[in-house]
């Protein structure tokens, strides 16, 4: 998949933008807080729905503006695609395929991108709603339709929290809230769907994600991924381990039974304690968990391999070609080793877009067409 054409209005700091693209290396340099990072935010909102720096979608939107438009012209092959969405600072968004109105949930389908930044350091470091987060794009970059079962799920889930808040303000207790059930059947419907394929997905990453570690690592520390399931018992909100059992229980099972054994403490605390929603991908290396016990580069290795494995993933399944590899500010975070392995992996994608600062940053291996960004404003393109 090439990204040949991108036209932004009112997004982030630029008022307007158009901006034209190659197959291979494309590099976008400027000083902090020009704008370059902004361009790759924008080609990644097609596949993720969303941005890799903040949880909502109004800080995208220019100051003094209702919304944003972003249009990309895309290439598959021979075949052309026109995507365009409009991101409300209020309210759904909305969206057009080569001009025909579809819901923002459709856009995945025709855009596959992996990016990657050093917000990414903290997927490996930070809280479980980050690990969850980098699971949750990736499922929808592979099913596209997951984006409305997440949805669902979240909606049911705020639902259910307001209910549980409204019993523990009027001292309902025990089987007192008979209207829970109902809600109960359709957390674990959609709960269920999401934590199967996360799990699938975990499966699936381990052997590209251990590849990738050790290719930019250049050892074998054997890298390993697995959920811990609030369902379980395991739950990282709360400090707890899961169970460990040999035998395999289907997941509404194990999620109705340890919704019924939670319930007491949901009503005294009005939040739902089990689900998808407080579940942890647990990392680890050399047989240790990263966060806590990984170096300073063995956290930037892990972090780098899950974004190379999602692109690994992605490319074998996808028929839409290599998915886009954005690598934004990652080369002055890394030592020479990294950057260079990096550089060498990162050279053999259809499409590569790069932010840098200056231009020392950028490998030789992806100096190519380099376009300056400042203020805002594209100024010029060329042959670096």
């Amino acid at each position: 998949m090439i990204v040949e054409q991108l036209s932004l209005v009112d997004f982030r700091n630029y008022a307007a933008a158009d901006v034209t693209l190659g197959p291979g290396p494309n590099v976008f340099v400027g000083r902090n807080g020009q704008g370059k990072t902004n361009l790759a935010e924008a080609i990644a909102f097609f596949a993720t729905l969303g941005s890799h720096r903040v949880s909502t979608d109004a800080p995208m939107v220019r100051d003094g503006a209702d919304a944003a438009i972003i249009r990309a012209r895309l290439a598959h092959g021979e075949r052309h695609v026109l995507l365009e969405v409009q991101v409300n600072r209020q309210g759904s968004n909305k969206a057009r395929v080569n001009g025909a109105p579809v819901k923002p949930s459709e856009l995945p389908r025709y855009a596959q991108v992996v990016l990657f930044a050093p917000e990414d350091l903290q997927i490996v470091r930070g809280d479980p709603s980050a690990r969850r987060r980098f699971a949750d794009q990736l499922l929808v970059q592979r099913s596209p339709r997951l984006a409305g079962v997440l949805s669902d799920y979240d909606r049911v889930l705020k639902q259910r929290n307001a209910l549980l808040k409204s019993a523990r303000a009027r001292g309902i207790r025990g089987e007192g809230l008979s209207t829970l059930d109902v809600w109960d059947d359709k957390l674990i419907a959609l709960g269920a769907e999401v934590i199967g394929a996360r799990l699938a997905l975990a499966e699936d990453l381990q052997g590209p994600v251990s590849d990738a570690y050790t290719a930019i690592a250049g050892a074998d520390h054997q890298p390993q991924l697995e959920w811990a399931l609030s369902a379980r018992g395991g739950d990282p909100e709360e400090g707890t381990a899961a169970e460990q059992s040999g035998v395999e229980r289907a997941i509404e099972d194990v999620f109705r039974e340890s919704l019924v054994s939670r319930r007491s403490a949901e009503l005294d605390r009005g939040v739902t304690l089990v689900g998808p929603h407080r579940d942890d991908l647990v990392l680890r290396v050399r047989g240790l968990p990263v966060k806590g016990y990984a170096s300073h580069g063995e956290s930037w290795s892990v972090a780098l391999a899950l974004r190379l494995a999602s692109a690994e993933l992605l490319r074998a399944e996808s028929r839409l070609g290599d998915p886009v590899l954005i690598l934004d500010d990652v080369f002055a975070e890394l030592d020479a080793d990294r950057r260079t392995r990096l550089a060498g992996l990162a050279s053999g994608y259809e499409q590569v877009v790069v932010t840098a600062a200056v231009d020392a940053d950028i490998p030789v291996e992806l100096r190519a067409r380099v376009v300056r960004v400042e203020a805002g404003r594209i100024l010029e393109a060329a042959d670096a």
